[in-house]
């Protein structure tokens, strides 16, 4: 399998949506925990072993959205016009974090982060779940 950028964010999004359901203690420990699992798996069910640049990528996002996650939020309950984040799904309120972060502390430009949290809420959840994504990044990337 030939992994790309786009595989190091649904690795993120892995991690994010089991770090919002049951925050770590130790991120750098729960980081390789997760990457010890995701090795162990046969290769037909999505088994293999990241390192390098794609691993640094996938666990900069994570790491950015845990260490700014209070800031991170206070960013995002304006933008979600009277709705509770955490009345979202998790795969919704992870994805938005995780956007609202790479726009915010990243180079990466923002169409491409506001197509791909598109993207990954899509796969991970719902097609519902485009609209959402897109009018919250959308409104963040224009305040910026």
């Amino acid at each position: 399998m030939t992994a790309t950028r786009r595989q190091a964010r649904e690795w993120a999004i892995q991690m994010l949506t089991a770090a919002d359901l049951n925050p770590p203690e130790d991120k750098l420990a729960f980081m390789q925990a997760f990457w010890e699992e995701l090795s162990s798996l046969d290769e037909a069910d999505g088994g293999v072993v990241v390192k390098g640049k794609l691993r640094d990528f996938a666990e900069e996002r994570v790491m950015g959205v845990l260490d700014h996650q209070t800031e991170i939020d206070d960013f995002l309950t304006p933008l979600l016009d009277n709705w509770d984040l955490y009345r979202l799904g998790t795969i919704e309120r992870v994805v938005l974090r995780m956007g609202l972060c790479e726009m915010k502390w990243s180079d990466v430009p923002k169409p491409v982060v506001i197509n791909e949290a598109i993207d990954l809420a899509n796969w991970f959840s719902t097609p519902k779940s485009r609209s959402l994504v897109n009018g919250v990044l959308d409104k963040f990337a224009k305040s910026l």
